[in-house]
């Protein structure tokens, strides 16, 4: 995808059509599989559609072509977003998105090598930014102009290996790393803040030397201006905070805990699709 490319009122509809398609997709396969995580899903969505659609330069034809942006999930259990994303762009054909789960099929319900598009398997939560600061720095030495993405849960900032990664990429002065964290306040055993308190979080990765950015994880004009902005800071890895409402879209999921990792019902399906297509 080409950032240079304008942003105006036509490519913004769009996007804000895709990332709904991306919303219905998730509630579909995970209410097929029976199982799965749709609050930290749908609560990524206009992120993965931001990068997938407007920002990084990728191939469906091509998953390795050696000019791609890369793209890691460290919080895997959100999944579906990024499958629906990679089925959307072309990848893989999206009647695959309901195979979910089901044993030796291209989806499984952590993010795994074996699917086009995927560049690592993830899902162990804490390892994503250490992966994503080797590549991005692999890239360089190897004079590459490739970008590196990485997407946080900010649930998995409690892990101790997040922290290194956040020394490591400043001090390697990762100009070409942008992560993300999709902080949607909730985590399995309920709110962040109550489990293992991350507050003051911009300050503290400032303190690692991070530009850091907050904005609303939902606002996909934001997203790309904010990631945008950043390309232009070279000699810094950049974090970028993004406020989000866990299960997004649906009204009865939306900062609720109890949907972090159960699929709906019948009922709640019959609702859940009826809101969203009530929004394309």
């Amino acid at each position: 995808m080409n950032t240079k490319e304008t942003l105006n009122d036509s490519i913004l509809n769009d996007l804000k059509k895709r990332a709904n398609t991306i919303r219905k997709d998730i509630i579909e396969m995970i209410y097929s599989a029976k199982s799965g995580h749709p609050g930290g899903s749908l609560s990524s969505a206009d992120i993965v559609t931001a990068l997938y659609f407007h920002i990084m330069n990728h191939n469906p034809k091509d998953p390795f072509w050696a000019g791609r942006d890369r793209f890691i999930l460290s919080k895997g259990h959100a999944c579906p977003s990024l499958y629906a994303a990679l089925a959307e762009s072309g990848y893989f054909d999206v009647s695959e998105l309901k195979n979910l789960r089901k044993p030796k099929c291209l989806l499984q319900g952590h993010p795994c090598t074996m699917t086009p598009g995927i560049e690592i398997s993830t899902g162990s939560l804490g390892q994503g930014l250490s992966i994503a600061t080797g590549i991005a720095l692999g890239l360089r030495l190897d004079g590459s102009s490739s970008k590196v993405f990485a997407l946080l849960g900010d649930g998995e900032l409690q892990s101790g290996q997040i922290w290194e990664a956040m020394m490591a990429a400043p001090n390697f002065k990762l100009g070409n790393l942008t992560a993300i964290i999709d902080r949607n306040n909730l985590q399995i055993d309920g709110p962040t803040e109550k489990v293992m308190p991350l507050e003051p979080l911009k300050s503290k990765i400032e303190s690692f030397n991070w530009q850091v950015y907050e904005i609303d994880g939902h606002n996909i004009r934001e997203i790309i201006q904010t990631i945008n902005r950043g390309f232009k800071i070279t000699d810094k890895p950049k974090m970028i905070i993004a406020h989000t409402v866990k299960g997004k879209g649906v009204s009865f999921m939306e900062n609720n805990v109890s949907f972090h990792g159960k699929s709906p019902n019948d009922e709640e399906y019959r609702i859940a699709m009826k809101e969203l297509e009530a929004n394309s």
